[in-house]
């Protein structure tokens, strides 16, 4: 069966859609997106998501094209239409068709909107998390607004791509003070010796991820100490544990960065709680 997508007020084929040639998120990228986890037919977190979309809406003063109980609409119909219970929808907005020129048109026009849907296989992430993956680090030559969900990401493309090649499933960001920002496409924790979590505060170098948010909140829960700050490459090397977090997967163990091992190299019994704490909310919730 053929995907599902919601563009511009109809429902058709994703393979049947085309966006203007003069769409300035094609031409410019001056667009946003946003991505929701669904889980037995469930967006996590769905509020914080749907927060994070105005904040980057208003940043970069795109209007949204529906009201949002109309957006809530559209998102849970092309999830019923793409016929699955878990997986991810995607949303982009970005500032509409008009004549190519740097400036925003003088005659306002209609943002686009698409929401796309594909299911997503939990179990493969879950046999990913008990094994846990290796990290690469790379300098961070990203603007300095990631904290809007802005859809120009072609340093995060390569900067994955090149964890790839080195046989890594992620990247992870350094700044110019030697401190790891966050991973291209997660949020980036360490565990230390001492048993404290340490994850960088909500600043203009990283995105506001909402399930950093959510697990954070978890942590509190267990009583475990948390730092917002930056924390070195050599540090996390020393530390006790390392994970990263985002929608798609979750909390995920780091087990080596750059070919080093992390501790002994096995996914850490902190970080692993936490994913599960994390899933059974989810799942509680999916009932």
């Amino acid at each position: 069966m053929a995907r599902i997508a919601y563009v511009n007020g109809r429902y058709r084929p994703i393979t049947d859609e085309a966006i203007g040639i003069e769409d300035r998120g094609f031409q410019f990228g001056d667009g946003l997106y946003e991505v929701w986890s669904v889980r037995r037919g469930r967006f996590l977190d769905h509020e914080e998501h749907s927060a994070r979309l105005e904040r980057s809406l208003r940043e970069l003063q795109i209007d949204l094209p529906v009201s949002l109980p109309a957006l809530d609409v559209i998102l849970r119909e092309v999830v019923r239409r793409n016929r699955f219970t878990d997986g991810l929808v995607y949303l982009q907005v970005t500032r509409g068709v008009s004549r190519r020129d740097h400036p925003f048109p003088v005659t306002p026009v209609r943002p686009t909107l698409v929401v796309t849907a594909r299911g997503l296989d939990f179990t493969t992430i879950d046999r990913r998390a008990a094994a846990g993956i290796a990290i690469l680090t790379l300098p961070d030559e990203r603007w300095k607004r990631c904290d809007i969900k802005s859809v120009n990401l072609l340093p995060n493309v390569l900067a994955k791509q090149k964890a790839r090649d080195a046989g890594a499933f992620e990247a992870w960001l350094v700044d110019e003070d030697g401190c790891v920002t966050e991973g291209s496409s997660t949020t980036a924790w360490i565990l230390t010796k001492e048993g404290t979590l340490v994850t960088r505060a909500t600043d203009n170098r990283i995105l506001w991820g909402v399930t950093r948010k959510a697990v954070r909140a978890l942590a509190e829960q267990e009583g475990l100490r948390i730092e917002e700050r930056g924390f070195t490459v050599e540090e996390a090397l020393e530390a006790r544990e390392a994970f990263v977090t985002s929608a798609s997967s979750f909390v995920m163990p780091v087990t080596s960065i750059d070919g080093r091992t992390v501790a002994n190299g096995a996914p850490g019994s902190v970080a692993m709680r936490l994913r599960e704490l994390y899933i059974a909310a989810a799942d509680g919730a999916a009932r």
